[in-house]
């Protein structure tokens, strides 16, 4: 029986759930690697009574690939709006923690409610602990924790951890070096994504991997992190962080989205992600365009056009 290709994709949030809810009906071994920088709500509340990483980002990859009914997702993923002590907590942070309360082992309890909720695949945190993030702002500002840092709305000119000799997770580096095609993104560029490529293990294995390394682009800004960025800067963005052009193929949307669509948006201060091409191709990197926008109550990325794209590049390398 042939092998699935090994498919390693890397962010948080809402992005890679959209994408790997796409992505799971694909004939392909998932692997997600998932930041373990929040510090906010319900995950950072666990974090700091439990000295635990962040569970929320995790919980919302579980909940992505499993493949049980909807109610029973709908159940992992309920977040309780009244009782003492349970406020604002989603069930699954509360059974991850409790997971890690009884094993003392994050990745233990990742793996159980993995085998309970059925789960296409595997979900690793980036590194052994959680990580706190911080960013300098244009005007020399530094602000620390991933939750306060879209809130000062101005220009980051950097993000950074704490403790730049954070311990990667093992079994993410050795994902990363047996993959065959390594994804990173969508998501938030410098919450989500920078977060695992700055820990030192994660960025030296995705920098010597031979496989394929994609980027994602962002279809639309985000306030107080990427405001007016073009799809070139989300990619300077990396670069400058890492160190070193590691990608090797970008996707990136090229249509127009509808003004009714964008209006929404502008209300808020996001705007469209440009398709600045010759920029783009200034960086000696592949360029994938095409319309992969699906649209609802959010403009998001039409997970099953992407991965469409992802394996076309599969087929090719």
């Amino acid at each position: 029986m042939k092998k699935q290709p090994k498919v390693v994709v890397l962010g948080g949030g809402t992005g890679l759930s959209v994408l790997l809810r796409g992505l799971k009906h694909y004939p392909v071994d998932i692997t997600a690697i998932v930041t373990v920088a929040d510090d906010g709500g319900s995950s950072g509340r666990l974090r700091r009574d439990y000295d635990m990483p962040p569970p929320g980002d995790v919980r919302n990859v579980i909940a992505a690939l499993s493949e049980v009914e909807p109610l029973v997702e709908k159940m992992f993923q309920h977040r309780f709006k009244v009782g003492d002590g349970i406020t604002g907590h989603s069930l699954g942070n509360l059974l991850l923690a409790a997971m890690h309360d009884i094993t003392g082992d994050f990745l233990t309890g990742i793996r159980e409610l993995s085998r309970v909720l059925n789960v296409r695949g595997q979900v690793l945190p980036a590194a052994k602990n959680s990580i706190i993030l911080s960013a300098v702002l244009e005007d020399g500002t530094i602000v620390q924790g991933e939750s306060k840092i879209p809130l000062s709305n101005k220009k980051i000119r950097r993000v950074f951890l704490n403790d730049e000799h954070i311990e990667p997770l093992r079994e993410s580096v050795k994902a990363i070096q047996e993959a065959d095609l390594i994804v990173i993104g969508p998501g938030s560029l410098y919450t989500s994504i920078l977060p695992n490529l700055l820990v030192g293990g994660i960025s030296k294995a995705i920098r010597e991997a031979t496989a394929p390394r994609v980027y994602v682009c962002n279809v639309m800004t985000q306030p107080g992190e990427t405001t007016d960025y073009t799809a070139g800067d989300h990619i300077q963005a990396l670069i400058d962080h890492v160190g070193h052009n590691f990608i090797d193929v970008v996707i990136v949307n090229n249509e127009t989205i509808p003004s009714e669509f964008l209006d929404l948006y502008l209300e808020e201060g996001a705007s469209q992600v440009l398709f600045d091409e010759e920029r783009l191709k200034s960086f000696g990197i592949g360029l994938v365009c095409d319309n992969i926008i699906q649209y609802g109550t959010l403009v998001r990325h039409d997970a099953r056009r992407v991965s469409d794209l992802l394996l076309g590049l599969l087929k090719n390398s």
